[in-house]
């Protein structure tokens, strides 16, 4: 018989991703964002959570998706890393899923860029595809330099 898994599910550009329910924390509305001088572009600022500082991460800038259009209000999902709570910026919560082994699948082909590093595999759903997100890459800080040329 093969194993269920739960997931959290939300969307960025109309494409469904899912993190495992147990690392997720809550979900909820936009709360405001303090910005942080000099953090990395990832970084859209902090929140306080009922008294927790929370890192607050953009995942369309993570995945390299367009910009949040003006006016849109990100929504928050909030997991827990090994540093701690940090908040995933997306565009809207989806339902929680429970799947089976048997449905998934590693990365497809198409995906390309950083989204791939950061999706585990897809489970295939009656109607969608749910990008399965790798959180601790995802909660990766630190933005990848271009190696610097050394003149000599």
């Amino acid at each position: 018989m093969a194993q269920q898994h739960q997931f959290c599910t939300f969307y960025l550009d109309k494409v469904m991703f899912g993190v495992e329910l147990q690392k997720v924390q809550e979900v909820m509305r936009h709360l405001e964002l303090t910005e942080i001088p000099l953090a990395p572009d990832v970084v859209s600022g902090l929140m306080n959570l009922r008294g927790q500082i929370i890192t607050a991460i953009d995942l369309r800038h993570r995945l390299e998706l367009p910009a949040r259009p003006d006016g849109i209000l990100p929504m928050n999902v909030v997991i827990r890393s090994a540093d701690g709570a940090v908040s995933f910026l997306v565009d809207e919560i989806g339902d929680v899923v429970e799947v089976d082994d048997e449905s998934f699948e590693t990365p497809p082909e198409t995906l390309q860029g950083r989204v791939r590093e950061v999706i585990l595999g897809v489970h295939k759903l009656e109607k969608h595809l749910m990008h399965v997100l790798d959180t601790d890459k995802a909660c990766e800080i630190a933005e990848r330099n271009e190696p610097a040329l050394v003149e000599g």
